[in-house]
């Protein structure tokens, strides 16, 4: 078989066959249907047991997140009782991580199956209701996370860390860029560390989701449910609010989730300037994780996002 990331989506997604399997035998559901619901940064597949129960079963292709990553997952939205969120579910053993081999990559995957969330994601096109409930539901988050300790043996990444303790891709010995681009990059990366210290003088770190944006809810008879804690990590909740207002692309758009974030708890202290350079930070993130994927769509994206992640560098006078 050819490298992993050289198959399209598709064998991908028929390579993952032995392993789904493997993981869902260990669950104890009976005779089980699966179906694949989105193959991008991770593997997730719509899972109905015998008994018609409804879970939605991840698989943790890409992401980097440890054991003691997972567990730190599980832990917390365990804990969450301010909004509502997919609940995992512990396998025939007790364990709320379970493992399935991977031919194609060599690798034992890990997997977590949660409970199903009725609803459709706002995607692309979210409304002013939504937006305004998505900021709602991190300022809940935010609030309820603040005294919340994580147990031994569960640990986040440091979201201080320019690139959040994922593999540096940009500036690192396998960078693909040139000098020039990676001393552009490398100032930008010196200015966000001086934000992030500022603005740790100002607030204090907990738990975040780091990726609560219009594809990581569900919208369902008017009300919303938040998942996808693969990213959460150990910020700032200015950091959270960066990320999500990344996605939006219009400031009606960012107003409405300000305005939600504001219905519950006022807004973190920052500078239109510091915001700026927070968007800019998730940016090269975003571009650093492309180079590592293993995803070909992904990897097809890389010259256009590059092309316009330098553009905005420049116009940003960086």
């Amino acid at each position: 078989m050819k490298g992993f990331e050289l198959l399209t989506a598709e064998e991908q997604i028929e390579s993952l066959a032995s392993c789904l399997a493997e993981v869902l035998e260990q669950y104890g559901l009976g005779s089980a249907d699966s179906e694949s619901i989105n193959h991008d940064f991770n593997s997730t597949y719509k899972v109905t047991a015998a008994s018609g129960e409804r879970y939605a079963l991840r698989i943790n292709v890409n992401s980097t997140s440890s054991l003691e990553n997972l567990r730190a997952e599980i832990f917390w939205v365990n804990s969450i009782r301010s909004v509502t969120v997919p609940k995992p579910v512990a396998n025939a053993s007790g364990e709320f991580v379970t493992f399935g081999w991977h031919e194609a990559t060599g690798r034992k995957l890990p997997a977590v199956l949660y409970t199903w969330l009725d609803g459709e994601e706002p995607g692309d096109e979210p409304t002013s209701e939504q937006l305004f409930a998505i900021g709602a539901a991190m300022a809940k988050l935010h609030a309820e996370a603040l005294a919340l300790e994580l147990p031994a043996g569960a640990e986040l990444p440091d979201l201080s860390d320019f690139f959040w303790q994922e593999n540096d891709l940009l500036l690192g010995e396998s960078s693909e860029l040139t000098d020039a681009e990676k001393a552009r990059v490398a100032a930008v990366k010196a200015k966000v560390e001086q934000v992030i210290f500022e603005l740790g003088q100002r607030d204090a770190k907990r738990l975040i989701h780091a990726d609560l944006h219009p594809w990581n809810v569900m919208w369902h008879e008017g009300e919303l449910a938040v998942f996808d804690f693969d990213d959460a990590g150990i910020g700032l909740p200015v950091q959270d609010l960066a990320t999500a207002l990344y996605y939006l692309d219009t400031p009606e758009q960012d107003a409405a989730m300000l305005e939600g974030y504001q219905s519950v708890a006022p807004l973190p202290e920052y500078s239109a300037d510091q915001l700026a350079l927070l968007l800019l930070q998730r940016r090269l993130i975003l571009l650093s994780f492309l180079y590592e994927s293993t995803n070909a769509e992904h990897r097809e994206m890389i010259p256009k996002y590059k092309e316009e992640t330098f553009r905005r560098l420049a116009k940003a006078n960086l």
